[in-house]
């Protein structure tokens, strides 16, 4: 059986062949213009991920190094707590007869109160005197003729206040024996 194309029919097929591959050029452009798009749209989504994970990596040592501090100072606040309710239950104690307390004097005016000698030797170091300063007494000297100077006070609870440890020797009025 023998088909007979005419030249009318051979020119529809070569434009319907001309549509086709003009048709599948512009699908193929279409296609690739899309998957184009999405390979862009997945290169920013994966470049927002990795800007967020390092994003949370940095608040998450941000977030490490404050529970470390809040750690810290919950410890200071502790320690703190605990002195606070030592000094209170020494304040509410009281003074006890025969208790000692040294002053630090500046040029006879007093400076600063410590608990005990070695306290006041040891701190007089930020004053300018070096810690292992041999601490002698002051003598007949004027306390405004000294520097620095150390006196003991003691309570008395028959005073109820405090006295000092060493009463210098009472000079005579007047010259008078």
């Amino acid at each position: 059986m023998m088909r007979l194309v005419t030249t009318k029919r051979l020119t529809r097929l070569e434009t319907e062949t001309r549509a086709a591959s003009e048709h599948a050029r512009q699908t193929s452009g279409a296609a690739n213009a899309a998957f184009a798009r999405h390979l862009r749209e997945l290169r920013a989504a994966i470049e927002r991920a990795e800007r967020a994970e390092a994003a949370t990596s940095e608040v998450g040592a941000i977030l490490r190094r404050a529970l470390e501090q809040v750690a810290a100072s919950e410890q200071e606040l502790l320690l703190k707590a605990i002195a606070v309710r030592r000094l209170r239950e020494e304040l509410a104690a009281g003074p006890v007869d025969g208790q000692a307390l040294t002053v630090l004097f500046h040029y006879g005016q007093p400076h600063t109160v410590y608990a005990s000698r070695e306290d006041a030797h040891a701190d007089t170091s930020t004053h300018g005197y070096p810690a292992d300063h041999v601490w002698g007494p002051r003598g007949e000297r004027s306390p405004y003729e000294c520097r620095w100077s150390c006196e003991a006070f003691i309570y008395s609870a028959a005073s109820k206040g405090f006295r000092r440890a060493y009463v210098p020797s009472a000079e005579p009025v007047g010259g008078a024996a």
